[in-house]
């Protein structure tokens, strides 16, 4: 009985291809990702690249990278980019002037206007979500990092527990000093930033998300801040699922977002006709989030997906599939790195820090504000098994946490190597000893779905383990969603993370790997926004700063070195990336600063 269900379940599994290969459907786009779907779909708090691979499609910006290349920006929802040769960038750096295309319509219906473009900025860093990107905007415009910041300089104090303890007098001149910034001139927007910025335009260029532009009117109809000067901190830090953007959506992008299902793991879109650049190819796409290679396999063998997430390690099972191809070698700007935190929270913890102390059966809050600790795990790692087995060869090992491919970084720099001797060394000194009598249980964590992570943190396991039979490290998969809500409370002790850049400057890996605002020091636990304070602020924020070469290596030199010396964490891959579709997918144009896999707008479908 179980032979002849199991050829009938064959027979029609076998039926089911064959009926997908033959329904080719050239107006709809599928493509199948690995797991971890967005985190929100608002541009304020967008710092994800799930989140980003949606608000590429229905968001536009000021300027874009032309073909995807980064050393050639063009106009987008602005007529021209801003330089001192044609006037619209002052002498000094300080003042952009940015023409807005006229006629750009709104998926509401609505007509694009320079308020627009204010309102999404200003609106933007009002909100300035804990972890978000805002940094990005206070920093060239205002010479700091946050709102607190802000509302420190008019007048208040940055630690206050809640906004509506602020004094209204203070949050009405922080309102002002942020609104000075950007302001409608007729038809144009002018940026009025603190210090010549250069990487600023970038910051408006990469793709989706941070620099996206809403609809003003629209905002406020669906609960967004008000416009006005005195209310704006009732919107002050929401939480994500709070925010009037969270799940929808209204851009002037070539799709408009249908849906966002949540349970069923998946986000329809289709064409906005009145596009300004003219209607996409396609009329329909499809983001799916499945975590099993063999589905995602079988759905792009039937003609289900036209293109699937496929781990490095994984390649080589897809590169032998009929009409399938494979492109590889993608250069990125980015680097994976093993993440500790400093002040680990136990109540409610338990299943990754165990008994919550230093007895044989979990680690205590501080285990990783011990830098023998770090140092001993980091020297447990095998970089160049990873590397050559795991990631096939695409990539190289890090020097420190700014990637090789960018200037100021001292490739000669010494770093970890797979030296178990050492780890142990590191492991004996850690709490006076006592770690090494008593042992440690830890669970370390990876995004379920992601067989690469998961790959490098067994590898980690098993050395640190081969070290002392006390020392015991467990592997934990969890969804997308736990990790980024664990992540939020600092709660994960050991974590893997990627950064793609936000924009191509060594500052963008400064910040957020070493400044105390940083994104990954709010990760990362007290622990180490109070190092951070002390070791790296100050070099961070004069490297931006500085505009002679020379001070700027220096400086970025020093930084690396004190990342490397202190193990605040562990790089271990720079990788290059790759792309796996079916051979009808036409039109694709790769860009190393998109968190899209794939722009809808350019790719179509055309049977061979």
């Amino acid at each position: 009985m179980k032979r002849k269900l199991f050829g009938l379940f064959t027979v029609l599994l076998v039926f089911c291809l064959s009926a997908s290969v033959f329904a080719f459907d050239p107006e709809t786009f599928v493509y199948v990702a690995g797991a971890g779907g967005p985190q929100t779909l608002d541009p304020a708090a967008c710092y994800d690249t799930a989140s980003g691979e949606v608000l590429h499609q229905v968001y536009d910006n000021l300027f874009e990278y032309v073909d995807g290349q980064l050393d050639a920006i063009g106009p987008m929802l602005a007529t021209e980019v801003p330089t001192v040769a044609n006037g619209l960038m002052s002498e000094d750096g300080r003042t952009l002037r940015v023409p807005i295309r006229e006629g750009v319509k709104f998926h509401s219906g609505a007509t694009l206007t320079p308020e627009d473009v204010q309102y999404s900025f200003i609106r933007a860093m009002l909100a300035d979500p804990a972890g978000g990107p805002m940094w990005m905007f206070f920093e060239p415009l205002l010479g700091v990092q946050t709102m607190r910041d802000v509302i420190a300089m008019a007048g208040g104090s940055g630690d206050f527990a809640d906004i509506s303890e602020v004094d209204a007098d203070v949050l009405r001149k922080a309102y002002d000093l942020v609104a000075a910034t950007i302001e409608v001139d007729g038809q144009d927007i002018v940026f009025n930033l603190v210090d010549p910025y250069p990487p600023f335009i970038n910051i408006l260029t990469t793709g989706g998300s941070w620099s996206s532009v809403v609809e003003k009117d629209w905002m406020i109809a669906n609960g967004a801040w008000d416009g006005s000067p005195d209310t704006w901190a009732k919107w002050y830090d929401q939480a994500l699922e709070d925010m009037t953007l969270y799940d929808k959506a209204n851009g002037t992008g070539p799709f408009k977002l249908d849906t966002w299902d949540k349970s069923g793991a998946q986000i329809l879109f289709s064409r906005f006709d009145d596009y300004w650049k003219g209607p996409a190819k396609i009329k329909n796409a499809v983001i799916k989030n499945i975590p099993e290679l063999a589905t995602r396999q079988l759905m792009l063998r039937a003609g289900d997906a036209d293109a699937i997430y496929v781990g490095q390690e994984d390649l080589p099972q897809v590169r032998t599939l009929p009409d399938v191809v494979v492109v590889d070698g993608l250069p990125q700007v980015t680097n994976t790195v093993l993440f500790y935190s400093f002040t680990i929270p136990v109540e409610g913890n338990e299943d990754l820090v165990g008994s919550g102390k230093l007895d044989g059966n979990g680690i205590p809050s501080d285990f990783f504000a011990d830098t023998n600790v770090r140092k001993a795990f980091n020297y447990s790692f095998d970089y160049d098994a990873f590397l050559q087995e795991v990631a096939l060869g695409a990539g190289v090992t890090p020097v420190g946490p700014i990637p090789q491919s960018l200037p100021y970084v001292n490739t000669e720099q010494e770093y970890y190597t797979h030296d178990l001797a050492k780890a142990a060394e590191y492991f004996k000194q850690a709490f006076d000893g006592e770690l090494w009598e008593k042992g440690f249980e830890v669970g370390i964590v990876y995004n379920t779905g992601n067989n690469t992570r998961k790959t490098a943190l067994e590898i980690l396991e098993y050395n640190v383990e081969s070290i002392n039979p006390k020392f015991k490290v467990n592997v934990v998969g969890l969804e997308w969603a736990t990790v980024l809500d664990k992540l939020r409370s600092a709660s994960l002790p050991v974590f893997v993370m990627g950064w793609l850049m936000d924009f191509p400057d060594t500052h963008n890996f400064a910040v957020p790997f070493m400044h105390s605002t940083g994104t990954f020091a709010g990760f990362c636990g007290q622990g180490l926004i109070d190092l951070a304070k002390v070791e790296f602020d100050e070099l961070v924020e004069a490297g931006i700063k500085a505009t002679d070469p020379a001070e700027r290596e220096e400086i970025y030199f020093e930084l690396q070195k004190r990342y490397v010396d202190l193990a605040i964490g562990m790089p271990f891959m720079e990788a290059t990336t790759h792309r796996v579709m079916r051979d009808w997918v036409q039109g694709f144009v790769y860009s190393p600063a998109y968190s899209a896999n794939y722009d809808f707008y350019t790719v179509y479908k055309e049977q061979k």
